[in-house]
């Protein structure tokens, strides 16, 4: 793949779009946005290249999930393992049906009350491939040959749209460079993917900041692959019975392990500083001043990123050059997070000190990204 692209960025306004009859029908009231679609779309048509897109999630790198030529290039841009599968993403449930799923196939009745209530949105389903697998017109790039394929339907109309003016299943994972912070905005994918994709569309911030819920209904009890969007709390209040036992699935898998939905294997969204999550530690006081001392960081340019409970820097120790806060509600947490911990790199500091925080609701999701974004972690 060549890596001397012209990588261009082009404007397209989410408030212009809309759908109606669940999702069948697309209206676009502004002619240029409707224009940068349509170049979008036959990029992904008529070429094998990835185009960069906003999700309400995060920023993704779509590319057809019906063509190992078009996935394979996503793998290329983000230097990503092979191993690691991607979720398509559809329009409709009608596009769903005609380019996913094998004629007689449905969709389990247990995800029913989760698509009703969560679809459009961040919420990502694993459903059946076929007993052959060369019976599906899933790539098998897709799915790292795992018996399940994972599919969402975006909220963002950007997204949305790009998919039902392709009629394309869109294989998309975060379009950032591989084991570094996810993008929630057009100038983060252009940092890490310039030159690399023919087109970023720039509809503005990501909404949600975190990737999507990743839910396996198929087997029982269901299980909850990766926190994301959508909490584990709502997932039990909409899923009803069924889902009242959901059982929360290990943050990583074993080296040896297959990886049944992304983010479950390798190091994931670490900016170049080292990054220390403090869990459980109070004030930030003592444990924060301990762990500056200890590891004598008076001549490194040291950083702090609050949430509920900690200190101002000046109170826990004049090491701390920077001093931040990625807000006090789950919502503004998980939007602030991976922008934070961009912005914190290209200012080029050593350290990034972050405080936890309980893993209840979006705290979940949050602690499960802090983890993987962390070099380290300091318990109370």
């Amino acid at each position: 793949m060549s890596s001397t692209l012209e990588t261009k960025i082009l404007p397209v306004k989410p408030e212009s779009i809309s759908f109606e009859n669940a999702g069948t029908t697309l209206t676009i009231t502004d002619p240029e946005t409707k224009q940068n679609l349509e170049y979008a779309a036959d990029i992904l048509r008529n070429t094998h290249h990835a185009v960069g897109f906003p999700s309400e999630t995060v920023y993704g790198l779509g590319a057809s999930s019906l063509s190992s030529e078009s996935v394979k290039s996503i793998y290329a841009a983000k230097n990503r393992p092979a191993d690691n599968p991607l979720i398509s993403h559809v329009s409709s449930i009608d596009q769903l049906k005609r380019k996913l799923m094998v004629p007689g196939q449905e969709i389990p009745e247990i995800y029913a009350p989760l698509i009703e209530k969560f679809w459009p949105g961040p919420l990502t389903i694993l459903l059946p491939m076929p007993e052959n697998v060369h019976d599906s017109p899933i790539s098998q790039l897709v799915t790292s040959g795992q018996p399940t394929f994972a599919v969402r339907m975006p909220q963002n109309p950007v997204a949305r749209a790009l998919i039902y003016i392709s009629d394309l299943p869109l294989a998309a994972p975060s379009a950032n460079a591989s084991t570094r912070p996810s993008p929630t905005t057009a100038a983060h994918v252009y940092h890490d993917l310039k030159g690399r994709i023919p087109l970023i569309l720039d509809g503005g911030p990501s909404d949600v900041g975190l990737e999507s819920t990743v839910v396996d209904g198929l087997c029982d009890p269901p299980m909850l692959l990766r926190p994301g969007g959508i909490s584990l709390e709502q997932i039990k209040q909409a899923g009803g019975p069924r889902w009242q036992n959901i059982v929360v699935a290990k943050k990583t898998a074993g080296k040896l392990e297959p990886v049944r939905t992304p983010g479950m294997k390798y190091r994931h969204y670490s900016p170049t500083a080292r990054v220390v999550l403090f869990n459980n530690c109070g004030d930030g006081k003592e444990k924060v001043k301990a762990y500056l001392e200890q590891n004598n960081l008076q001549n490194k340019k040291v950083a702090l990123l609050k949430t509920r409970r900690f200190a101002p820097a000046n109170d826990i120790s004049p090491l701390i050059s920077y001093d931040g806060t990625l807000g006090t509600s789950g919502d503004e947490i998980q939007r602030n997070l991976f922008s934070a911990l961009r912005a914190l790199d290209a200012e080029e500091y050593d350290y990034i000190l972050i405080e936890g925080v309980d893993e209840t609701a979006e705290g979940l999701a949050i602690m499960n990204r802090l983890s993987k974004a962390a070099s380290e972690t300091i318990n109370g």
